[in-house]
Protein backbone atom coordinates (compact mmCIF):
# COMPACT_ATOMS: atom_id res chain seq x y z
CA UNK A 1 0.00 0.00 0.00
CA UNK A 2 2.39 2.42 1.09
CA UNK A 3 4.52 1.70 -2.30
CA UNK A 4 1.73 2.57 -4.28
CA UNK A 5 0.78 5.50 -2.17
CA UNK A 6 4.68 6.80 -2.94
CA UNK A 7 4.31 5.63 -6.62
CA UNK A 8 1.09 8.10 -7.14
CA UNK A 9 2.38 11.10 -5.01
CA UNK A 10 5.40 10.80 -7.25
CA UNK A 11 3.80 10.32 -10.26
CA UNK A 12 1.61 13.67 -9.70
CA UNK A 13 4.47 15.54 -8.52
CA UNK A 14 6.52 14.94 -11.47
CA UNK A 15 3.85 15.17 -14.15
CA UNK A 16 2.96 19.20 -11.98
CA UNK A 17 6.71 20.04 -12.47
CA UNK A 18 6.93 18.73 -15.83
CA UNK A 19 4.14 21.08 -16.43
CA UNK A 20 5.18 24.00 -15.01
CA UNK A 21 8.63 23.56 -16.30
CA UNK A 22 7.05 22.95 -19.87
CA UNK A 23 5.04 25.53 -19.66
CA UNK A 24 7.64 28.30 -18.50
CA UNK A 25 9.59 26.81 -20.98
CA UNK A 26 7.53 27.63 -23.76
CA UNK A 27 7.53 31.16 -22.71
CA UNK A 28 11.06 31.79 -22.04
CA UNK A 29 11.40 30.40 -25.52
CA UNK A 30 8.17 32.77 -26.64
CA UNK A 31 7.18 29.32 -28.59
CA UNK A 32 3.45 30.22 -28.47
CA UNK A 33 4.65 33.24 -30.83
CA UNK A 34 7.06 31.21 -33.06
CA UNK A 35 4.51 28.33 -33.52
CA UNK A 36 1.12 30.39 -33.77
CA UNK A 37 -0.83 29.21 -30.38
CA UNK A 38 -2.19 30.69 -27.52
CA UNK A 39 -1.53 29.76 -23.85
CA UNK A 40 -4.34 29.82 -21.34
CA UNK A 41 -5.86 33.16 -20.05
CA UNK A 42 -4.87 32.63 -16.20
CA UNK A 43 -1.07 31.89 -17.27
CA UNK A 44 1.28 34.55 -15.94
CA UNK A 45 4.02 33.48 -17.99
CA UNK A 46 3.52 34.62 -21.47
CA UNK A 47 6.74 35.95 -23.21
CA UNK A 48 11.13 36.16 -22.18
CA UNK A 49 10.36 39.56 -21.01
CA UNK A 50 7.35 38.35 -18.07
CA UNK A 51 8.60 37.03 -14.36
CA UNK A 52 6.98 34.04 -13.54
CA UNK A 53 5.42 35.86 -10.38
CA UNK A 54 4.96 39.56 -10.68
CA UNK A 55 4.96 42.38 -8.27
CA UNK A 56 1.24 42.74 -8.53
CA UNK A 57 0.74 38.76 -8.33
CA UNK A 58 2.90 39.43 -5.02
CA UNK A 59 1.02 41.56 -3.16
CA UNK A 60 -2.69 41.32 -4.34
CA UNK A 61 -3.80 39.67 -1.37
CA UNK A 62 -1.83 41.46 1.91
CA UNK A 63 -4.27 43.80 2.45
CA UNK A 64 -7.16 41.70 2.68
CA UNK A 65 -7.92 40.38 6.32
CA UNK A 66 -8.51 36.19 5.02
CA UNK A 67 -5.12 36.01 3.27
CA UNK A 68 -2.83 35.72 5.88
CA UNK A 69 -4.62 33.10 7.94
CA UNK A 70 -5.60 31.31 5.00
CA UNK A 71 -1.70 31.08 4.04
CA UNK A 72 -0.53 29.79 7.68
CA UNK A 73 -3.56 27.09 7.25
CA UNK A 74 -2.65 25.93 4.11
CA UNK A 75 1.22 25.75 5.00
CA UNK A 76 0.36 24.18 8.32
CA UNK A 77 -1.73 21.67 6.46
CA UNK A 78 1.38 21.06 4.24
CA UNK A 79 3.72 20.79 7.02
CA UNK A 80 1.53 17.89 8.46
CA UNK A 81 0.82 15.78 5.47
CA UNK A 82 4.88 16.16 4.52
CA UNK A 83 5.23 14.93 8.08
CA UNK A 84 2.77 11.73 7.91
CA UNK A 85 4.57 10.88 4.64
CA UNK A 86 7.89 10.76 5.90
CA UNK A 87 7.24 8.77 9.13
CA UNK A 88 5.02 6.32 7.05
CA UNK A 89 8.30 5.60 5.00
CA UNK A 90 9.51 3.97 8.35
CA UNK A 91 9.66 0.84 7.55
CA UNK A 92 6.77 -1.30 9.39
CA UNK A 93 6.76 -4.38 11.10
CA UNK A 94 5.66 -7.34 8.38
CA UNK A 95 2.25 -8.70 9.22
CA UNK A 96 2.80 -12.21 7.96
CA UNK A 97 5.43 -14.54 5.65
CA UNK A 98 4.24 -15.91 2.87
CA UNK A 99 5.62 -19.57 2.70
CA UNK A 100 6.10 -22.13 0.03
CA UNK A 101 4.27 -25.25 1.17
CA UNK A 102 5.37 -27.00 -2.36
CA UNK A 103 2.03 -28.42 -3.31
CA UNK A 104 1.31 -24.91 -5.08
CA UNK A 105 0.06 -22.90 -2.66
CA UNK A 106 1.19 -20.42 0.07
CA UNK A 107 0.59 -20.49 3.73
CA UNK A 108 0.89 -17.32 5.25
CA UNK A 109 2.60 -17.68 8.38
CA UNK A 110 2.03 -14.79 10.88
CA UNK A 111 4.98 -12.29 11.07
CA UNK A 112 5.15 -11.50 14.57
CA UNK A 113 5.49 -15.00 15.40
CA UNK A 114 8.36 -15.87 13.41
CA UNK A 115 9.73 -12.62 15.69
CA UNK A 116 8.81 -13.89 19.04
CA UNK A 117 10.64 -17.30 17.94
CA UNK A 118 13.80 -15.22 16.90
CA UNK A 119 13.73 -13.01 19.34
CA UNK A 120 13.32 -16.17 22.02
CA UNK A 121 16.19 -18.10 20.76
CA UNK A 122 18.24 -15.25 20.34
CA UNK A 123 17.91 -14.59 24.01
CA UNK A 124 19.18 -18.03 24.90
CA UNK A 125 22.56 -17.62 23.51
CA UNK A 126 25.49 -17.07 26.07
CA UNK A 127 26.09 -13.51 27.05
CA UNK A 128 22.25 -12.12 25.51
CA UNK A 129 20.47 -10.21 28.04
CA UNK A 130 17.82 -8.79 25.60
CA UNK A 131 17.26 -9.58 21.84
CA UNK A 132 14.76 -7.50 19.60
CA UNK A 133 14.00 -8.45 16.44
CA UNK A 134 11.59 -7.42 13.79
CA UNK A 135 10.84 -8.08 10.37
CA UNK A 136 10.43 -5.64 7.51
CA UNK A 137 10.58 -5.58 3.36
CA UNK A 138 8.01 -7.67 1.29
CA UNK A 139 6.14 -11.12 2.84
CA UNK A 140 7.53 -12.68 -0.05
CA UNK A 141 11.43 -11.98 0.96
CA UNK A 142 11.47 -10.66 4.46
CA UNK A 143 14.23 -9.15 6.29
CA UNK A 144 14.86 -9.49 9.95
CA UNK A 145 16.11 -6.11 11.89
CA UNK A 146 17.69 -7.76 14.88
CA UNK A 147 18.95 -5.45 17.83
CA UNK A 148 21.40 -7.72 20.37
CA UNK A 149 22.13 -6.41 24.40
CA UNK A 150 25.51 -8.16 25.24
CA UNK A 151 26.58 -8.52 28.79
CA UNK A 152 30.39 -7.57 29.80
CA UNK A 153 31.65 -11.01 29.39
CA UNK A 154 30.26 -11.79 26.35
CA UNK A 155 31.52 -11.88 23.23
CA UNK A 156 30.22 -10.33 20.02
CA UNK A 157 31.97 -12.38 17.08
CA UNK A 158 30.94 -15.73 19.19
CA UNK A 159 27.40 -14.47 19.49
CA UNK A 160 27.44 -13.08 15.97
CA UNK A 161 28.36 -15.88 14.60
CA UNK A 162 26.21 -18.02 16.83
CA UNK A 163 23.48 -15.81 15.53
CA UNK A 164 23.54 -16.13 12.24
CA UNK A 165 24.82 -19.78 11.48
CA UNK A 166 21.64 -20.96 13.91
CA UNK A 167 19.37 -18.63 15.29
CA UNK A 168 18.48 -17.04 12.15
CA UNK A 169 19.58 -19.79 9.77
CA UNK A 170 16.24 -22.06 11.75
CA UNK A 171 14.34 -19.69 11.46
CA UNK A 172 14.95 -19.13 7.63
CA UNK A 173 14.37 -23.28 7.07
CA UNK A 174 11.59 -23.77 9.74
CA UNK A 175 9.96 -20.71 7.16
CA UNK A 176 10.77 -22.16 4.17
CA UNK A 177 12.48 -19.31 2.89
CA UNK A 178 15.63 -19.14 0.34
CA UNK A 179 17.27 -16.69 2.80
CA UNK A 180 16.44 -14.11 5.27
CA UNK A 181 19.01 -11.06 5.26
CA UNK A 182 19.68 -9.61 8.60
CA UNK A 183 20.78 -6.30 10.42
CA UNK A 184 22.50 -6.87 13.31
CA UNK A 185 22.94 -4.21 16.02
CA UNK A 186 24.74 -5.25 19.10
CA UNK A 187 24.88 -3.03 21.96
CA UNK A 188 26.77 -3.61 25.58
CA UNK A 189 24.83 -3.36 28.56
CA UNK A 190 25.96 -0.74 30.94
CA UNK A 191 26.24 -1.46 34.69
CA UNK A 192 26.65 1.39 37.10
CA UNK A 193 30.30 2.02 39.03
CA UNK A 194 30.18 0.62 42.33
CA UNK A 195 32.05 2.81 45.26
CA UNK A 196 33.95 1.18 47.84
CA UNK A 197 33.94 2.92 51.38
Amino acid sequence: MLATVNRVLLGLLGLGLFALGGGVLVGGLDLQRHWDFGMPGWWPFRGPDDVVLGAEGRTRWRDEGWWWPTVIAVLAVLLVLLLWWLLAQRRHRLGRVLVDSEDGTAARLDGRTLEDVIEEEAQALDGVSRAHVRLTGRSTAPTARVRLLLEPHADPAWTLGRLSQETLAHARDSAGLDRLPSKVRIREVRHRTHRAA
